[in-house]
Parts: C-alpha cells; structure tokens; sequence
C-alpha cells in the first residue's frame, strides 16, 4: 500500500464570510496536484476551500506526471484499489482537519481523476460530483450512500472530439448513471481533451447550486 496522499490546500481568500465548503480536484493521468490548481483563480470562488491530492503512483512516462492507476497495456487497472481506499481516507482527513464536511464537499476531477471521481464520490455522502473528459469504471456498484442513503448531485461535462477519452465514455457514464436514479446534468462542448472556459463556468454554476 502506497502512503498517505499528499495534497495542495487553497484556503478560502474572503475574509467577508465563513468558509461555504470544500472543493477538492483530481488531476489525469501523468499530470499532477499543481496543473490543476491552477484554475482556482478562474473559478472566483473565494469563499470556498479547496484541496488538490496528488495520485500515489508515478507515471511510466512522465518525471513529473502522477498515476491513479496504470492504464499502459498488460496492467490495465493495477492500483485502483490501492488509490480507492487512499483518496477515500485523504477526504476524511481532510474533513477532519478542516471542519468540513463531506455534505459540504464536492469531489471533481479531470480525465482519469473524472473517472476517480465518479468510483470515489458515489460512495460517499458529498454534496456534488464533477466529471470533466472522464468515463465510468466497469466494476461500479454498491454506489448507495450508507451514510445518507441518498446519492449525490454529478455534473457531466466532456468535449465532443475529444481525441484521448472519446464522448462516447461520457454518454456510457450517463446512461448508467441514469439507469441508477443519481441526479444528473450532462454537457458537451465543442473541444478536445481540456478543461476549457465553458466548462469552468459551468462547474462554478454547479458548485454554487449545491454548495450555499
């Protein structure tokens, strides 16, 4: 089992009014904590905290880049549980140490980090979910949340010629997640595999809609 995740906090900037809630962001495979924080000022969300883990594995091909799981030929798949229980255990550190909870947390991520969402986050008693350029594990159940026995609000969101994840694995997700009664907004743009401005506008939509 690989250590505990490290993380980037980004504490809420206003000083006007509590801390409304958590957003916590998953990087993609062979990117890491630092590429994604980067679009915390485009959010214009200083209200809220937000946290960025690190995955716990190297990527094959990266120096920099960080893996959830391996996703390079024969080992499809190797150390998702391990990742799994991880991130599981950084957000209910995370909960712990800054007094949030998790009904007040949404769980994002992009690419490999949508798709950690999406496993991770219906687990959980979160507020929201949100899956940019992701897709659905295939081994998905037990998704009910013991917890709240209700089932968080997910935002899909992917690009229609998206060359690494094609849509067809969001339209795949959102079926599924249909089919299972979760609440569910679904968006495609026009964009490859990126986090572009209209997603970001549409993810601060969602984020205030379920986080006030």
């Amino acid at each position: 089992m690989a250590k505990a995740l490290d993380f980037i906090e980004v504490p809420a900037t206003s000083t006007e009014t509590p801390t409304k809630g958590l957003i916590a962001i998953l990087h993609g495979w062979g990117a890491n904590a630092e590429d994604v924080a980067s679009i915390v000022p485009f959010l214009q969300l200083p209200q809220y905290h937000f946290v960025f883990p690190n995955a716990p594995f190297p990527h094959p091909h990266s120096p920099d880049g960080r893996a959830w799981y391996d996703l390079s030929g024969d080992n499809m798949y190797e150390g998702l549980v391990e990742s799994r229980k991880l991130l599981i255990d950084c957000l209910l550190s995370v909960e712990s140490s800054t007094g949030i909870p998790l009904k007040q947390t949404i769980l994002s991520g992009f690419s490999q980090g949508g798709a950690m969402t999406l496993d991770v986050g219906l687990k959980l008693p979160c507020s929201g979910l949100i899956s940019m350029s992701g897709y659905l594990h295939s081994d998905i159940q037990n998704i009910e949340s013991p917890a709240t026995n209700s089932l968080p609000s997910v935002l899909i969101m992917h690009g229609k010629q998206d060359e690494i994840v094609p849509v067809s694995a969001a339209q795949k997700a959102r079926d599924v997640l249909e089919s299972l009664a979760v609440p569910l907004e679904y968006r495609e743009f026009d964009g490859g595999h990126q986090i572009s401005s209209q997603m970001l506008d549409v993810a601060r939509s969602f984020i205030l809609s379920n986080l006030t």
